[in-house]
């Protein structure tokens, strides 16, 4: 009886993991000029069909303080502006965006870290420079830790109130909040 008690355990672990598994869709679409693969990464939630197109720099052995500044606005990925793409307005904190594609930056911070959500003026836009203009609103970030994470990665998870964008990048995982509407 509990060889069996374990065995439908596991059963009902395996196909947690498989329906989380299928909510989330990555995609290679190319490779930047420095080396990182850019990718698409696709999620159904709330009703919404959310986006975010990247690069994945790798650390390389890296000091996270160098690739991450404290107090600089950072595209948060490789080469082309990271950009989020919905078909529903996503509101993250005070800052709402109708549906259609913005880019993300972050500015890191000992304590917190800043979400920077802008304008995407063209497609292939370039990450670099920060533009300070196109910036739409800043939203704070909760900081953790994770192990380490040699890509960085973006994760939306879902959640009661709608959901969460986490990015992870060496043993940095920060998070914030988002809802969708209609």
């Amino acid at each position: 009886m509990r060889n069996m008690t374990s065995l439908l355990a596991s059963g009902i672990a395996i196909a947690a993991l498989a329906v989380g598994a299928q909510a989330q869709k990555m995609a290679q679409i190319g490779m930047g000029e420095g080396g990182s693969p850019h990718v698409k990464t696709e999620w159904m939630v709330g009703g919404a069909h959310i986006a975010i197109t990247y690069g994945r720099p790798y650390l390389k052995g890296r000091a996270e303080s160098t690739m991450m500044p404290a107090g600089l606005p950072w595209r948060t990925g490789a080469d082309e502006a990271t950009v989020i793409t919905s078909d529903k307005s996503l509101t993250f904190g005070t800052v709402t965006l109708p549906a259609g594609s913005y880019t993300i930056n972050t500015q890191p911070g000992d304590r917190e870290w800043m979400l920077l959500l802008g304008t995407l003026k063209s497609a292939g836009q370039w990450g670099v420079p920060y533009v300070p203009v196109l910036e739409l609103g800043r939203v704070p970030m909760s900081l953790g830790r994770t192990a380490l994470v040699e890509q960085v990665t973006y994760s939306i998870d879902k959640s009661a109130n709608g959901a969460t964008l986490r990015i992870e990048w060496g043993t940095v995982s920060v998070s914030t909040p988002f809802t969708i509407g209609s």
